[in-house]
């Protein structure tokens, strides 16, 4: 990262508040912000832990959360064993057009729930009902949104 001022700390450790006020876990939250804000050859996990003011530990847990959710990756630094995470190019696009089968089994899912009440029209059948149909809907629209997205790039 360049030189970081503290208007740019700031910023990030509030966009972090969002995305941890969304239900975003904690540390990987924090992390995914810090490697947004970096350079393109990332961070290392020294110098992600002494931003964050976390433990190695807490560092490979974070970045083994956000690889695993396929927002970042790591790559080996040139001449060093170390390796640098950084936050993939597309990954927001990666990842949501990946989610198409994940919309379907939470639709089916939910479909399941609401067809398993005797009275349709009870509380939980209703919101289950509302459930698949809104994830029916992501995995309807997701694909025009995202080749939409793509075309205003």
């Amino acid at each position: 990262m360049t030189e970081e001022s503290p208007e740019l700390r700031a910023a990030i450790e509030q966009c972090a508040a969002v995305l941890i006020g969304a239900g975003f876990p904690g540390m990987p939250g924090r992390a995914l912000v810090y490697l947004l804000a970096a350079d393109d050859d990332g961070l290392t996990a020294a110098e992600l832990g002494e931003r964050l003011g976390a433990s190695p530990a807490g560092v490979s847990g974070a970045v083994r959360y956000l690889e695993t959710v396929g927002v970042v990756t790591r790559r080996a630094q040139a001449g060093s064993r170390r390796m640098r995470w950084a936050v993939m190019n597309d990954s927001w696009y990666t990842v949501l057009a990946g989610q198409g089968p994940l919309y379907a089994r939470v639709g089916e899912a939910a479909e399941r729930i609401a067809g398993a009440f005797s009275d349709r029209h009870a509380p939980g059948a209703r919101r289950a009902a509302e459930l698949a149909g809104f994830f029916r809907f992501l995995q309807r629209r997701m694909p025009d949104l995202l080749e939409e997205w793509a075309a205003t790039r």
